[in-house]
């Protein structure tokens, strides 16, 4: 498909924050033509649907400033840094978020939740085998933690009440493997 690759000219920094990196490219197009992109630099993160034993998710309700709505989400953060092991950093947002640590863990695959401007990549993990202790949010992060039946939530996501999209496609998997 190299036919259809954009090949970066010049590329200007705008804007570097603490989750995320602003730049400004300058491409050529596979017709010569160029054009600019405005990409969105991210480290990267990681998304957990952990399911109790009776086939209940641990879920969290979340108020998002972006959208100023509170939503339901699974667990998930971004990486500490670019070489951190996904599953480690999985592992660790559960146990923050939510208190609970899983003895059995699948890869449930990646996805780019906005690939035409961002090249955030999430990696997706299914927890079972979970024990409950405390949980240790982070000084800017207030949760509300509920357990929901994983069917209920499938039919949630298909009837368009979860708007958050790692949570839309983990929940589905989720459902796929184990419904």
């Amino acid at each position: 498909m190299s036919e259809l690759k954009e090949i970066k000219n010049v590329s200007e920094d705008i804007f570097k924050g603490k989750i995320l990196h602003l730049q400004l490219d300058m491409v050529e197009l596979p017709n010569g033509h160029l054009a600019h992109r405005e990409v969105i630099r991210h480290i990267g993160a990681v998304c957990v649907i952990p399911v109790t034993d009776d086939g209940k998710v641990i879920m969290e309700r979340q108020y998002r400033y972006p959208i100023d709505e509170v939503i339901w989400e699974i667990p998930a953060g971004k990486l500490d840094r670019p070489d951190e092991d996904p599953l480690e950093a999985a592992k660790r947002e559960l146990r923050e978020e939510t208190g609970y640590s899983a003895d059995d863990w699948q890869e449930l695959g990646t996805f780019y939740p906005a690939a035409a401007y961002c090249d955030e990549k999430i990696h997706m993990y299914l927890a079972r085998g979970l024990r409950s202790g405390e949980s240790h949010p982070d000084d800017d992060e207030f949760l509300e933690v509920s357990l929901v039946p994983l069917k209920e939530l499938a039919e949630k996501v298909m009837a368009g009440e979860i708007p958050d999209a790692k949570t839309q496609v983990a929940v589905l998997k989720a459902a796929k493997l184990l419904m």
